[in-house]
Parts: C-alpha cells; sequence; structure tokens
C-alpha cells in the first residue's frame, strides 16, 4: 500500500502530480572519467502540489548531504552576468539600509563569495554560511569568512548567543533547495532582531508554469516557489514580507524583502502587484497547476525531434554549459552521447567528466574552436545572449545555436 506524500510545510497530503520526471540522476554530481563504467544513483524526480498551502515540491528527498558534498561543482562566479546582478544588488542594499563599518551582512549559501565580497570591499563586515566545502575553501581565499555548516534554526540561535546582529540577511536561490523549510525560515527569525531585513530571491513558479520551465526541476531543488506560498510559510515564524522585485535572472524570478512582523518597514506596491499576477493565473486553486505535464511532453517531443533529423543529416551537436537544468533536460529526454557529441563548460571543476545520467563527457570551452560543431545545444537558456556573445567568432563561421526551452529554436 502507497501512502499519500506529506507537504514539508504545513503536512497535508498530496495527492495531485504537477509533473513526473521519471528517474534522474542527481543534477550536479558529475560522473570522473574514471567512473565511467559504474553504476549511477538515480531517484524519482515527481512534484507534486499542496492543496493547502501550494507549495510545490519534490515528493522524494535525496538526502541534502547527498547533494551538497565536498567537492560540490556549482561555482557562481562563472557567470559574468551573475556577477554583476551580485555587485548591483549589494550597491542597492548599502544605500538603502546605510551599511557600513558597524553593520553586519550575513548571507545563507554564500558559495564562493561571489557577492559578499562586494561587501567587503567597501568595508562592511560580512559572514557566509555554506554547506559545501569546496566552494566554501574559494570564499575564503578571497576574504570572505565562511562558516561550513547547513543553516537551520540551530545554526542561527548559535550565532545569536555569539552576539551577531545581521542588519541584513540575504539568500539568493537557497530558500528552494532546504529540504526543511520550515527550519530554514525558523533560522532566519531567530536571527533577525528590530529593523533587520532579510532577501531571498528564487524562480518564481509563474514564470516556470507559463514558460514550461520544467528543467529548473531536479532533486537539489526541493521547493518551487510562489509569493503565495512563501507567504504563508513566512507568517508561520513571524515574518512578513513587505516588497517584491521581479527580476529577469533564472528565466524570472522574484526578490522578496522580508522583516519581523513588526519592524518599522511598510508594504510596497510591488507585493500586491504580484499577488494580483498569481490571483489572475489561479495559483491558489487546481487549476493553475492542471495541464503543465502535457506541455512538458511537447518539449520533450520537439528537441528530440530536433537531435535525430541533425542525426540523419549528419551535422554535429554539441552542447554549451554543464548545467543543473540541462541535466534534467537531457535525462528526461533520455539523451546520450549518439545525440549530443560533447558539452563544454568554464568551470574547471566539470570538466573532463561525464553529465550524470546521459554520460555526455564535458570539455573546456576551446573544445568546440577545435572541431566547430554545426549546432550549439544552450543548455542555461536564461544565458542565451551571454553565451552567444562569448562564442561570437563560432557564429561567423557558420554554428547555430539552439535553445529547446520553451521550444526548440534555433538562432542562426
Amino acid at each position: 500500500m502507497t501512502t499519500t506524500p506529506k507537504c514539508r510545510h504545513c503536512g497535508s497530503d498530496m495527492p495531485m502530480t504537477f509533473v513526473d520526471l521519471g528517474l534522474s540522476a542527481v543534477a550536479n554530481s558529475y560522473v570522473p572519467m574514471d567512473k565511467a563504467g559504474e553504476p549511477e544513483a538515480k531517484y524519482t524526480l515527481h512534484t507534486r502540489v499542496c492543496p493547502n498551502c501550494w507549495l510545490v515540491q519534490v515528493d522524494e528527498d535525496v538526502p541534502a548531504d547527498k547533494i551538497f558534498t565536498s567537492d560540490y561543482a556549482y561555482f557562481s562566479s562563472f557567470s559574468d552576468s551573475w556577477l554583476d546582478h551580485a555587485r548591483r544588488y549589494a550597491e542597492m542594499m548599502t544605500k538603502k539600509l546605510a551599511l557600513g563599518p558597524d553593520s553586519l551582512v550575513v548571507e545563507i549559501a554564500s558559495n564562493d563569495g561571489y557577492l559578499l565580497k562586494n561587501f567587503v570591499a567597501a568595508g562592511i563586515p560580512v559572514l557566509g554560511v555554506e554547506p559545501s566545502g569546496s566552494v566554501a575553501a574559494a570564499a575564503e581565499k578571497i576574504g570572505v569568512p565562511t562558516i561550513v555548516e547547513f543553516f537551520g534554526e540551530k545554526l542561527a540561535k548559535r550565532l545569536s548567543d555569539e552576539g551577531k546582529r545581521p542588519d541584513l540577511i540575504c539568500s539568493a536561490n537557497v530558500l528552494a533547495h532546504v529540504p526543511d523549510i520550515n527550519d530554514f525560515v525558523a533560522g532566519v527569525a531567530t536571527l533577525l532582531t528590530g529593523d533587520a531585513v532579510y532577501t531571498v530571491e528564487f524562480p518564481h513558479l509563474l514564470r516556470l508554469i507559463k514558460e514550461v520551465q520544467f528543467d529548473t526541476i531536479y532533486h537539489e531543488h526541493y521547493s518551487y516557489l510562489s509569493l503565495l506560498a512563501v507567504e504563508k510559510v513566512f507568517a508561520d515564524k513571524g515574518l512578513r514580507v513587505f516588497d517584491v522585485q521581479e527580476l529577469p535572472t533564472h528565466g524570472g524570478s522574484l526578490r522578496v524583502y522580508a522583516c519581523r512582523k513588526d519592524a518599522r518597514w511598510t508594504e510596497q506596491p510591488g507585493v500586491a502587484k504580484v499577488r494580483a499576477d498569481e490571483a489572475a493565473a489561479k495559483l491558489d486553486s487546481e487549476e493553475g497547476y492542471q495541464g503543465f505535464a502535457e506541455k512538458v511532453q511537447a518539449v520533450r517531443d520537439g528537441l528530440l525531434q530536433f537531435l535525430n533529423s541533425a542525426k540523419v543529416q549528419g551535422k554535429t551537436v554539441a552542447a554549451y554549459g554543464a548545467a543543473a537544468k540541462g541535466n534534467t533536460l537531457l535525462n528526461y529526454c533520455q539523451v546520450g552521447p549518439d545525440l549530443i557529441a560533447y558539452c563544454v563548460d568554464r568551470n574547471p571543476a566539470k570538466q573532463n567528466t561525464l553529465l550524470p545520467g546521459s554520460r555526455i563527457p564535458v570539455h573546456d570551452v576551446d573544445h568546440l574552436r577545435k572541431a566547430q560543431p554545426d549546432f550549439v545545444l544552450i543548455l542555461p537558456w536564461n544565458l542565451k545572449a551571454e553565451v552567444i556573445r562569448q562564442l561570437a567568432d563560432l557564429r561567423k563561421g557558420g554554428t547555430r545555436f539552439v535553445t529547446a526551452v520553451p521550444e526548440t529554436t534555433i538562432t542562426v
């Protein structure tokens, strides 16, 4: 007898499927070349919708310590556009909160110090919290003090007892990554005092649905977030949302500003605007989530049609960007080296490995120039413009660029 999964926030039964992507390898678990012959762990990648709090979530948890390991391969600093985004955020928040030498900025999931280094350069004290030793070590090397731990209420109480009183707590694309979202938010609430501010960015579920961004679903993302669900989770821990900004990052994200319920911050118009958009999309009813799986299948069919046609014509297809979203796409479509010859990536930690699941080899970007392919499939489609600019010489030579989401599109 199978049991109905329970919501990770409110504990309600979740009989409703959002989309089932089948079995998939863990998205950032790149396979060393010398382990090519060894079996690879795969887990169900099935998302459901809670009918009570409307939190969309994977229904099988891969333990966090199997994902965010000491050799975790995602380094934020390999995207120029993301570095610029982080710099502009740091400048904005420094001005908004009048941060200075007596302030403290804490970032949760601080990765390789890509964001906090901007505050350090401005003479503002910082503390990073990062569970993956590999990226935390990179942060320490550039002068960003980092605790190598998972964040939650227990760590927050310890930091509070040590006298840590951050003026700003920030996290980008981490709220979706925590298996126990209640413990995480309780930690934020514990560490916030007075008028201190918490900001969090996450890909907006509304954009995911409208633009069929199913490839942003992977085991590392335990939750898929709407403002509707986030406000419910925050309110339960004594936090309120006072502003929301809509961002272009990751295919369409929200930056949510929160504070303690009794803080001085007044609600800004952005909150009502996003609430209204989500209500219009019926994200507060089952209707808003129905039909998504069929749209996902259409994306798969379009990509496979393109790849099989290229193979029949004797054309070479390479992939750019060993991104987690790309691994979801390739695993769901069951694409391997017979259809995509190889992948390239700027990150040395991913080079000379095999993509998880698909086992497509990963090389450095110059590999594209040694044997110019007919097509380059850009797996991190949110960076399409940046990638095409980087590879302008290939484009002049006749290489065409392809993206698969929300439909297969060829850029000549």
